[in-house]
Parts: C-alpha cells; sequence; structure tokens
C-alpha cells in the first residue's frame, strides 16, 4: 500500500466547522470600521440609554451577519442589562414567525400554542420585558426576505411603537439587508418611515487580498499542514473575486478536501478544486436563479433561448423576443444589467461596425443553463 493514503480513520480536517457558514471566528478582520459603528449605537444600551437603530447593508458574503454575531457575543460577555435576538428571515419570514422567535429566544419558552394572534403575541411578549427589566437588541437578519413578503412594516411599526403602550420598554434594532436592490423607503409606510431614523453602516464587497487573508487564516485553523497547496487557494481566491462571494471559497476547499479524502489522499489535488468549482457554481447559479423575481426570470429565459455557442443575442434581440405581458423595454434593459451584475451573463459591446450593440453572453452551457432555469421555476409562477 502506498504511504501516502490516509487510513480508514484519519481525516485531512483539523477542525470541519472552520468552513461552515455559521461558524464565527475568533479573530474576525477587514471590519474594524462596522464593527465599531455598530458598537458605537450599542454603547447607550449598556448605560440604560436607547439603542440606535442600525441597518446593515451590503451585497451577500461582506461579513454583517458575523459582525453582528460579534457585538452580540461581547453583549452576553459583558451585560444582562441588553439581550440580543438574532432572527434568521430568511426562515422567518413572516410578522407571526419574527414575533415568535423573539418571543422564544426572550421567554426560552416554547411558541404560544397555535391560534394566538399578533397582538396577543406582543402582548406576552412585552409582558416579558417589563418583567425581567432587559433591553431586547433584535437583529432582523437578511431583512430583504420580509420585504419579498410585503411583511417588513408589519414587523417593523409594532416594535418600534412599543414603547407608546408600554413606556418602560426600551428596544434596539439592527435590520440587515443583502440586497443592492432594494430601496429602503419603498418597504415603508408613512406612519414607519415618520419613526424608524436608522444609522447605515455600509458593507463593502471584500478584496483579493481580504479573501485571501480570510481563507487562509480559515485553512490554517481547519486544515493541517500541506494539505492544500498556495496555488490551489490562488485559484480559489481568484474564482471567488470572480463572483464576488468570500462563502464560495469556504464551500470550495471543503468540498476539495472531501474529494481527496474519499480518495484515501493526504493533499488536494488541482482536479479536485476544478471539480469543486464546476459542482458549487451549478448551486450558486441554481440559488440566484431561484431568487429572481418572473420578469427577471423571464428575460434570463429568453437570453438563454437565443444564445447559440456561435451566436450571442443583442440586447435588442433579447428585450424584441419577449412576449407583450413581459417587461417593457427600459425596464427589460435594467434587468439585463441585473443580470451580469449577478455574475449570470455578460454584456459585451461590439467591437466593430456602427451602432452601441451589446451582446448577451450567459454564463455556462446552453441545455445546462436552461435546466437550471427550469429547476428554478417556470416565468410567471412564484418564486
Amino acid at each position: 500500500m502506498k504511504t501516502n493514503l490516509l487510513a480508514w480513520e484519519e481525516t485531512l480536517f483539523r477542525d470541519p466547522d472552520v468552513f461552515e457558514l455559521s461558524y464565527v471566528p475568533d479573530q474576525f478582520d477587514y471590519r474594524d470600521d462596522q464593527t465599531e459603528a455598530l458598537a458605537f449605537a450599542v454603547r447607550p444600551g449598556l448605560r440604560g440609554g436607547k439603542i440606535l437603530d442600525t441597518v446593515c447593508r451590503g451585497p451577500p458574503a461582506t461579513g454583517k451577519t458575523t459582525s453582528v454575531k460579534k457585538i452580540f457575543e461581547l453583549l452576553e460577555d459583558t451585560t444582562e442589562l441588553v439581550r440580543p435576538v438574532h432572527v434568521n428571515c430568511k426562515i422567518d419570514s413572516t410578522e407571526y414567525a419574527v414575533f415568535s422567535r423573539i418571543y422564544t429566544t426572550l421567554t426560552k419558552r416554547s411558541a404560544p400554542a397555535s391560534g394566538t394572534s399578533n397582538k396577543q403575541l406582543l402582548d406576552l411578549l412585552a409582558q416579558h420585558i417589563r418583567k425581567t427589566g432587559v433591553q431586547p437588541l433584535i437583529c432582523l437578519d437578511d431583512a430583504n426576505y420580509l420585504m419579498y413578503e410585503k411583511q417588513f412594516t408589519n414587523v417593523l411599526y409594532p416594535l418600534l411603537r412599543m414603547h407608546e403602550v408600554f413606556p418602560e420598554i426600551n428596544l434596539g434594532l439592527i435590520v440587515v439587508i443583502s440586497d443592492p436592490r432594494i430601496d429602503i423607503n419603498e418597504h415603508l409606510d408613512v406612519r414607519t418611515r415618520s419613526t424608524f431614523h436608522p444609522e447605515i453602516v455600509y458593507f463593502p464587497p471584500y478584496s483579493a487580498r481580504e479573501i485571501a487573508g480570510i481563507l487562509n487564516a480559515r485553512v490554517k485553523a481547519g486544515l493541517y499542514p500541506n494539505v492544500l497547496s498556495a496555488g490551489q487557494l490562488d485559484t480559489i481566491v481568484e474564482t471567488c473575486m470572480k463572483y464576488g462571494d468570500v462563502r464560495m471559497g469556504l464551500d470550495l476547499i471543503r468540498r476539495a478536501v472531501m474529494s481527496a479524502e474519499k480518495d484515501a489522499r493526504r493533499s488536494v489535488g488541482d482536479s479536485d478544486v476544478e471539480q469543486a468549482i464546476a459542482a458549487h457554481l451549478n448551486l450558486h447559479k441554481l440559488d440566484v436563479i431561484g431568487a429572481l423575481s418572473p420578469d427577471e426570470l423571464l428575460v434570463l429565459k429568453t437570453a438563454a433561448m437565443l444564445f447559440t455557442p456561435e451566436t450571442s443575442p443583442t440586447t435588442k434581440e433579447v428585450i424584441d423576443a419577449l412576449p407583450a405581458e413581459g417587461p417593457k423595454s427600459t425596464r427589460a434593459s435594467e434587468i439585463l444589467n441585473l443580470l451580469e451584475v449577478l455574475g449570470l451573463v455578460d454584456l459585451e459591446y461590439a467591437t466593430s461596425g456602427a451602432g452601441r450593440r451589446r451582446y448577451v453572453h450567459i454564463h455556462g452551457e446552453k441545455d445546462e443553463f436552461l435546466k437550471l432555469i427550469a429547476a428554478a421555476g417556470s416565468p410567471g409562477s412564484k418564486q
């Protein structure tokens, strides 16, 4: 037997949890300004004052949730006056689900019996807060999902106004939004807009140097030495930069290492990385496509249908091919720009000839792309 083969009980992972999305590193780099801004907003609550409401904005995978969790960890270690509550709105995307999550987190009890109204649930929540004297700090993480379901104002307004019914109650809000398309004011009614005046904390995309630093730290903490080469890590960093998602790097490392383990090898091969990239991109595309609106999905499907390996359609050809009930020219053009931002297509200006024609190139094989669109749902269906 070759000496470089793993024994059945051996592993290349020093700590596999390091590559989970829920992992919060002890050393959290490149977001000092943002965590300091969050700390500044929370600081009054440590003296019994009002926590400043905050909105954390930025593309996905830019450290928003981790920054909030680091602040929550500090609060849990230093005070009993402020009680952090994390609500994942991707899971809890209705008014009742959010209030129920807040209730169960604060009271450590099961959710109230079915049939309990939102008002009754809020009253039970308020009674608990009054009795314990704590100041809840509620993070509505991925609050864009509340907006998709038209629940954002329904959730926000009662929380903001709770102190009017119960003056002794004082709570703070952190709203995390990961969809750059969203204008938060469009999802607030007049009464909520007059009350909600948050501090805005922006999280820009990570640079290549920062992504390399983050992934290198995870490799050192999560893998044994010499499992992943510097060149393979560079390839993973380049892929992350192309798609703008550092979380992709964590998944690629995990997949590549698991592939090497499956073959009982003590180090990752280049083919492991290539296969991991291909597998992840299909899942990533499916996730992105599944989040598109019906109009966006229609434009994408139309572009994919017109695309061939030999010729790419122009933006005008895509727009002209849309059905009469589809988005009009200006909106369709905006959607094509969005699809490029999301990494689903490339828009390339013609290098010769008259006019300013732009060609639409889809990312991937046409048949495979159409299968992903079909899997995400047909145009006109609810995503």
